[in-house]
């Protein structure tokens, strides 16, 4: 792993994840094992090395994008339009063709013509 100084935005991606997913968070006390403040906010605050075990391993993956840019993976090529909207998303295949958003209502789409396929065959 690639040693850099992380962006604002990486950060705030952290410490958003880390103040909402992390079970071992709360408000009041801050980390719970370490039974003080949690360093996912001030110890990885400017460089990527010093990361909680259960954070990289629980929380991270919940956000796959800021995972694969912390890991040193080029995510350039895992960015894709949606062919519905426009919009760009972050993909873990090479199949996705929509966003998850689009990809929702385009499986509803397909499944209702099935399904009035197969009734009117029924019918017949």
């Amino acid at each position: 792993m690639k040693i850099r100084e992380l962006t604002e935005k990486e950060r705030q991606e952290i410490r958003n994840l880390a103040k909402t997913m992390c079970a071992n968070y709360d408000r009041k006390y801050g980390c719970l094992p370490l039974d003080g403040e949690c360093y996912m906010f001030y110890g990885v605050g400017y460089t990527n090395t010093a990361m909680c075990k259960y954070f990289k391993n629980s929380v991270l993956p919940l956000n796959p994008q800021l995972e694969a840019t912390l890991n040193g993976e080029d995510i350039a090529e895992r960015i894709k339009k949606c062919e519905i909207c426009g919009n760009e998303f972050y993909t873990t295949g090479n199949k996705s063709k929509y966003c998850k958003y689009c990809a929702h209502r385009v499986r509803r789409r397909q499944k209702n013509e099935s399904d009035r396929k197969r009734r009117l065959k029924a019918d017949k």
